[in-house]
């Protein structure tokens, strides 16, 4: 007879107690409420969960309490914030959190002018959509959709690496489609917009901002490159989540949160690491290196002698990636049928 135990496997714990040690994560163990990036950062994951339509257990959002029972003075005292604090209230509101102050607060809000201080169209696109979520404002706005519109059908803009537009790009697809709610109409150039924004992150293999490309894309009724979306569900199953206080801040938690949207959005699950209890601290063990950065600089080296001819030019550029790079591009240009009009614009040659 034989005394060898084998050992019995750790329960996988369920979707429900995931969902609130994630809650609680981020409420109550990262950083203060009094953190503008604890705003940032709750109202990103309350933003993802409302839109995917989660359904909470009761207890989930207990640690929101507190502050949402504050909500209404902290908006008075910090208006500055107002889009943070409103989107926060509002999304506990849809998420299940009991009360109505979501409707006093866009109404303040809109009493105050607040979305006038604005400089960015994003910001005011945001902030309409936002106060119209309780009637305290209105979405028609011609000529701040004209604008919306101008920009992300600026084709050329995206072939160039410039994070904080492809960025603004799939936010304003995110406002006017209402995350996936309503045709956002846009034009045959937004979505090559989009196909440039995600040839870009895809060669810089920069998974948060090819997840939200992605989401865009399917946003405004259109099917992703599969290498894009499996780069992006990749990344998401490969982060690992931690309970460590003494760990930097400055991790992968926005990266985890839309790459399991985007996940989503795509219609395969996410969210299946387990959370444990306490500061949670996201992270990728390992980071694929892009080829983006090496195209750059043997491109700009190039001088007058470069072309916007991927065929001429691929020989010029190939010689100097290593293997995980040639590996990048080679994927990239399989992922997209624009490849070769979108190197016509990164390669910059009429600036020469």
């Amino acid at each position: 007879m034989s005394n060898v135990i084998t050992p019995t496997p750790p329960m996988r714990s369920t979707l429900a107690t995931r969902q609130s040690r994630l809650i609680a994560g981020f409420a109550d163990h990262r950083r203060l409420p009094d953190d503008v990036f604890w705003l940032k950062e709750n109202a990103e994951l309350l933003g993802i969960l409302s839109t995917t339509g989660t359904d909470l257990g009761s207890d989930a959002l207990t640690p929101f309490n507190t502050f949402y029972e504050h909500i209404e003075d902290r908006l008075r005292f910090f208006p500055q914030y107002y889009r943070f604090l409103i989107s926060v209230c509002l999304d506990l509101e849809n998420l299940g959190l009991t009360g109505d102050t979501g409707t006093a607060l866009c109404a303040w809000a809109a009493q105050e002018g607040l979305a006038e201080a604005e400089l960015s169209d994003l910001q005011r696109a945001e902030a309409r959509r936002l106060l119209a979520r309780r009637e305290a404002g209105s979405l028609q706005d011609a000529a701040l959709d004209a604008r919306l519109h101008h920009f992300i059908d600026r084709s050329d803009t995206f072939t160039m690496p410039n994070k904080k537009a492809a960025y603004e790009l799939t936010h304003i697809v995110f406002y006017l489609s209402e995350y996936g709610k309503c045709d956002p109409q846009v034009s045959a150039q937004a979505v090559l917009s989009l196909e440039f924004a995600g040839l870009l992150a895809y060669l810089d293999q920069n998974m948060d901002l090819l997840a939200e490309v992605c989401a865009a894309l399917r946003f405004a009724g259109h099917t992703p490159s599969p290498i894009w979306e499996v780069a992006v569900i990749s990344a998401h199953e490969a982060c690992v989540i931690v309970a460590d206080p003494d760990s930097d801040l400055n991790d992968h938690y926005h990266e985890y949160l839309v790459t399991g949207w985007a996940a989503q959005v795509a219609g395969v699950q996410a969210f299946a690491a387990d959370v444990p209890i306490g500061p949670l601290r996201f992270a990728r063990p390992s980071v694929p290196v892009g080829a983006l950065g090496i195209m750059s600089e043997r491109i700009f080296e190039m001088g007058q002698t470069r072309s916007g001819d991927w065929h001429h030019m691929r020989g010029h550029v190939v010689p100097y990636l290593g293997p995980d790079e040639h590996n990048v591009l080679a994927s990239a240009e399989q992922s997209s049928e624009h490849f070769e009009a979108f190197f016509e614009g990164f390669a910059r040659a009429g600036a020469v």
